[in-house]
């Protein structure tokens, strides 16, 4: 019997995720979540981030470009890693403190069930996200998490910022990304209800 288009990429995206874990390149938090989604009949995850504390090297102001992970963590951090990271030169024209919040990528092939996914996360208390992809047999749901930080904190390899702030900002930032796991654990338990 020949599989039909939402089944094979279904199957090539639970594939992806079983090698991104063997491979240890998965973000440990969401391999359960994603493990999950990818085990019901109607779902599967395409790409996924639980969130991160990083700092972000950028070689030059006011353009678009990639920015290269300078220290990132998918954790709370202690002020001992950030101050350890600034102290570090990599050569970079700014060095950037940011807290990503979590994205999560989520296939179906009808409407009907990408609105379920939609109904998951109001349930959890998620405000970001809705249709990002509508193709026949395939539908791609995209959450984020809301809380956001990001500020340069070192400018020609001066620091901006004094230990004091650092500290605060980062207690802000690990406060933030607890609160972001409690969502993406909500979350889960939502769809283990709902999903089929």
């Amino acid at each position: 019997m020949n599989k039909s288009r939402f089944e094979m990429i279904k199957t090539h995206n639970s594939e992806q995720l079983e090698e991104a874990i063997a491979e240890g390149k998965a973000d440990q938090k969401m391999i359960k979540l994603c493990r999950f989604v990818n085990s019901t009949k109607n779902f599967f995850t395409s790409s996924s981030c639980a969130g991160r504390i990083a700092l972000l090297s950028v070689q030059s102001i006011g353009k678009k470009q990639p920015g290269a992970f300078h220290r990132k963590w998918h954790r709370k951090v202690s002020l001992k890693e950030v101050v350890e990271g600034l102290e570090e030169k990599a050569g970079e024209k700014e060095l950037w403190f940011k807290l990503d919040p979590f994205i999560l990528h989520i296939g179906t092939d009808n409407l009907e069930n990408a609105r379920t996914i939609l109904k998951c996360m109001r349930l959890a208390g998620i405000k970001r996200g809705g249709i990002m992809l509508a193709k026949k047999e395939k539908f791609i749901v995209e959450l984020q998490g809301t809380h956001t930080l990001s500020l340069p904190i070192r400018n020609d390899g001066n620091a901006l910022v004094e230990k004091e702030y650092l500290s605060f900002i980062l207690k802000q930032a690990n406060e933030k990304l607890a609160d972001n796991y409690m969502r993406l654990n909500r979350f889960e338990k939502v769809c283990r209800k709902e999903l089929k």
